[in-house]
């Protein structure tokens, strides 16, 4: 998270401890921060839990990420997610968050290193002329 939170945090746990004689007004003077701040940050810790709790039941419905045996990307698990009965639907910015908040990867396959190889010999190899074809030369704006 950001550093605030984490100050705040330490606030908050200092705060609980039975033997701190230190005030809120103290604690925050020595941390830098506003008091403002640590109380707004406080007062919010009931939304910051709801949307932990709705982000872990959006997860758990995200877990189609594993259907059909192999590892789907964001946009594999939105189109699964809609397919499934009765459809549901998750916006794709909270799948990539989801993702990245409980670090589910989807692997990149990559080219097939056999077909590029196949590819680059191809490109420099010169047929040869089996037909014994004699073409013509064509010069810029001339024929021969």
């Amino acid at each position: 998270m950001n550093d605030s939170y984490c100050i705040f945090e330490i606030i908050y746990n200092t705060m609980q401890q039975s033997h701190n004689t230190m005030s809120i007004k103290t604690l925050c003077a020595i941390a830098g921060v506003s008091r403002s701040g640590y109380y707004a940050w406080l007062n919010a810790a009931p939304a910051r839990a709801q949307r932990e709790q709705q982000d872990r039941e959006d997860f758990e419905q995200i877990l189609a990420y594993k259907m059909h045996g192999y590892s789907k990307g964001a946009k594999g698990i939105y189109i699964a997610l809609l397919h499934m009965d009765p459809p549901v639907v998750i916006n794709l910015k909270k799948i990539r968050h989801l993702m990245d908040k409980f670090n589910l990867s989807c692997p990149y396959r990559g080219p097939n290193p056999y077909r590029r190889m196949a590819k680059a010999i191809k490109t420099s190899s010169v047929a040869d002329n089996l037909l014994q074809r004699e073409l013509k030369h064509m010069v810029h704006g001339s024929s021969c």
